[in-house]
């Protein structure tokens, strides 16, 4: 997995979290990165889906132990 998609996901976790303690959950700016980090976990989630997919399939046929 990508060190540089989990540190985007990081680094925009933070900046919303300390966004929300100083401009409050409603702030737009909080909002938008909220959704910036929802974004970002789909296609995360999606991405480690699609290579879970990809080595069951290269694996296919062959006796796991």
């Amino acid at each position: 997995m990508s060190e540089t998609r989990l540190k985007k996901i990081e680094d925009t976790r933070e900046k919303m979290i300390r966004s929300a303690l100083e401009k409050g959950v409603l702030n737009h700016n909080t909002i938008k990165l909220s959704e910036e980090l929802d974004q970002l976990l789909n296609d995360f989630q999606h991405k480690v889906r699609d290579e879970d997919k990809t080595k069951k399939r290269d694996n296919k046929g062959e006796r796991v132990n």
